[in-house]
């Protein structure tokens, strides 16, 4: 069973969220909260799979709150989801950064909705390619200096070059076609290379390819 928490200020949208998500055989939604503050004490308490948190909120917006779980090694196996209004909303690229595992917007369909929770479950990207190349094109153009990452002696060769590829946005099907592997190859590469660095999902092993320079803006297409 995956144990979802809702956090948004609207009440509406917590229900229409609940009434989908409580329908599912394999999600419960075990809380709700109307800011950030309550919402942050309600992970510490439940500790849930996945947290669907709205940017904008009140007493706490969801940034900061966002910041408080993931900086919590206590909370490491709880993923944080964006919800905004806009795709491309200035503070989902902070949220990235600050460890949340993708973004949806709130009029995303049923089945994408669904699709997501249990994506992020397993560690796999929320995002589609085209939001990927426009969240990463945005990182970029935004990103400082590259910064000194000893984690990368221990990845191999292969696992280098599959980081990359991560980080120009492709998913496993495309970096199985780049490398000529099987889908379940390149799955285990993008695994293992997250497990050495330490990454909580995809979109923090984007950001960790752009930090690092390992990939460097310029290289999308």
């Amino acid at each position: 069973m995956i144990r979802v928490l809702l956090a948004d200020d609207q009440s509406l949208v917590r229900a229409g969220f609940r009434a989908l998500l409580d329908a599912q055989p394999d999600i419960e939604v075990v809380a709700e909260a109307a800011d950030g503050e309550r919402a942050v004490r309600t992970v510490r308490e439940l500790r849930p799979d996945v947290v669907l948190m709205d940017i904008r909120m009140p007493v706490l917006d969801g940034l900061a709150a966002t910041r408080r779980i993931t900086g919590d090694d206590g909370l490491r196996d709880v993923r944080v989801v964006m919800l905004t209004t806009f795709e491309l909303d200035e503070y989902v690229f902070e949220a990235i950064r600050s460890g949340a595992s993708g973004f949806l917007v709130k009029d995303t369909e049923p089945d994408e909705l669904l699709r997501a929770v249990r994506a992020v479950v397993d560690g796999d990207a929320l995002l589609s390619p085209g939001v990927t190349r426009r969240l990463i094109a945005e990182f970029a153009a935004r990103s400082k200096e590259p910064a000194a990452l000893p984690e990368l002696a221990r990845l191999t060769e292969r696992e280098r070059e599959v980081m990359a590829l991560v980080g120009i946005g492709l998913s496993n099907e495309e970096i199985a076609r780049r490398l000529v592997v099987s889908p379940l190859t390149a799955k285990t590469h993008v695994s293992r290379t997250m497990v050495k660095l330490g990454a909580r999902d995809r979109a923090q092993l984007v950001v960790l390819a752009y930090e690092s320079g390992l990939v460097r803006p310029g290289w999308l297409g």
